[in-house]
């Protein structure tokens, strides 16, 4: 009896301690300054930020249409030879897709059923369509309804979706998301890009909405005509206090910038097509642009001559009339005969971006400008979709143009009389007047290459000559596409296989829906 008594005691006691023991323990357990929420608008400044361009890709798109260029291979082959470099061209896919559109989906998700947060609602809309803008147009079909799930649904293998679908519910997007921002709801204050402003975001989304339909040019042109006007009646961007435009500075950098000023500083050039446009129209952005270290003979000369103690023979000049492009199709052996034949030092003597102004750690980055804007409306009137005066619309995209760069700094404005004189001397052409659009549009958009690429393909302008480079890995005359990340066929092979069984083989030759021949 003594036994079972003290068995008793036993148990209560240890039910007594036990539950003592457990008072406070949740609170112990704690972290007091851990949150427990995120705010949606944190989320949403990181996709817009995430939205700059990346530096991988720049062996691609800018060396396509022919505006920089580089004679080295190993990681920043691509463009420049007309090959498939894999770890290079998913750069599209591992900043847009898993990043951009994964927060986008977070924040429409967050926001769909807060009236107190609509406005954020969309203007992640719009952040969404132009992500997946920039990631249909450098691949083709890609994951779009069932993008940027995985955490919230565990669909971690989601289904490619055609383009042509994909730009469908882009215009339906853009255009419920435009229409439905509200200058009377809570304003979103700590957006980075316009600070809440709805009327900014309006016109984003309806400039946004002409550069979709005008993707529709050559495929669909009943529907490009019908959201030119929509996009027209919803209110365009209206001057350039209106561009969609990222500001950088020394600690959060232009991507472009952090790779032309690091590992990258001495091997990218301009090419010649696209100095040679510049020069031959006496364009006043050369000198904005463009810088040569005339003497130059190795890298370490174009650094020294940047730090202001250059060596003997070398000087650095941002004169337009010095500047010389590297021509397309060369590799860093067959070059040096080149520069030496136009009587250089080294293909270090070829012009550069100047990368202590346009091509800074501290750029701004351009998403989509009035002046982008302005020349696809000029088009879109040639085109018979819009009203207007072509010749103004196209003097005024040259105009807004040539007015941005100041804001790269003071050293790259263009002085208001060369603006004049520029315009007054090339006016538009009737008779040519879709090419001298797009040319303009192909400056208008330098550094910004998902754009200048995709705008290429659709109009075939500027006329360039194919690269020449003999170790070429296409069929046809351009590279069309990016190829998909190799991880794709490992984690997603079924639907992967299966966008590519209806776009077409996976490489550089095949063609996204709206680029047709």
């Amino acid at each position: 009896m003594r036994k079972i008594s003290i068995h008793i005691l036993t148990v209560f006691t240890l039910l007594v301690c036990s539950t003592a023991c457990d008072e406070g323990f949740d609170e112990m357990n704690t972290n007091p300054v851990q949150p427990t929420t995120l705010d949606p608008g944190f989320l949403m400044n990181n996709a817009i930020l995430l939205s700059t361009f990346d530096g991988v890709t720049l062996p691609y798109e800018l060396a396509i249409v022919q505006q920089m260029v580089s004679p080295n291979s190993g990681v920043i082959a691509g463009g420049n030879y007309n090959q498939d470099n894999r770890p290079v061209t998913r750069g599209n896919w591992d900043k847009y897709y898993r990043d951009v559109l994964k927060h986008t989906t977070d924040v429409k998700r967050m926001t769909a059923d807060d009236p107190e947060r609509s406005n954020l609602y969309n203007m992640a809309r719009i952040i969404h369509s132009n992500a997946a803008m920039v990631l249909t147009d450098t691949y083709g079909d890609i994951p779009y309804f069932e993008a940027g799930v995985g955490f919230l649904e565990g669909n971690v293998t989601p289904q490619y979706d055609p383009q042509q679908d994909i730009y469908a519910d882009i215009l339906t997007e853009l255009e419920q998301a435009s229409a439905a921002l509200d200058a009377n709801q809570p304003t979103e204050s700590g957006d980075v890009l316009y600070g809440g402003d709805t009327e900014k975001w309006k016109k984003l989304g309806y400039s946004l909405m002409l550069r979709a339909a005008m993707r529709h040019s050559n495929v669909d042109p009943a529907v490009a005509e019908e959201y030119v006007g929509k996009a027209v009646a919803g209110g365009l961007m209206e001057s350039n206090a209106d561009n969609a435009v990222i500001y950088h500075d020394f600690n959060y950098t232009n991507e472009v910038g952090n790779t032309l000023n690091s590992t990258e500083a001495n091997n990218y050039y301009l090419a010649a097509p696209f100095v040679s446009y510049l020069q031959e129209n006496d364009d006043p952005r050369l000198a904005s642009i463009a810088v040569r270290y005339v003497g130059a003979a190795s890298g370490p000369d174009q650094n020294s001559a940047i730090a202001g103690t250059p060596p003997p023979g070398v000087t650095l000049s941002t004169d337009p009339a010095v500047q010389i492009g590297m021509p397309m199709g060369y590799d860093n052996a067959t070059i040096i005969p080149v520069a030496a034949n136009l009587g250089l030092a080294s293909f270090y003597d070829f012009s550069q971006l100047d990368r202590t102004r346009m091509g800074s750690r501290d750029a701004p980055a351009y998403l989509v400008t009035y002046a982008q804007t302005q020349l696809l409306l000029a088009e879109a009137v040639v085109s018979g979709w819009a009203s207007g005066n072509e010749e103004n619309l196209y003097a005024e995209g040259i105009r807004a143009h040539m007015e941005q760069l100041a804001d790269y700094g003071a050293n790259t404005a263009v002085p208001s009389e060369a603006i004049d004189a520029y315009i007054q001397a090339n006016p538009l052409n009737d008779a040519n007047a879709i090419e001298q659009i797009n040319e303009q549009y192909w400056v208008a958009s330098f550094l910004n290459g998902p754009e200048a690429f995709a705008n290429f393909r659709r109009t075939g302008f500027p006329d360039l000559a194919p690269n020449p480079f003999p170790g070429s890995e296409i069929d046809g005359d351009f590279i069309r596409r990016l190829t998909y990340p190799d991880s794709e066929f490992a984690v997603n092979t079924g639907n992967i296989q299966a966008a590519v069984a209806r776009q077409g083989a996976d490489d550089l030759d095949t063609r996204v829906w709206w680029d047709v021949e």
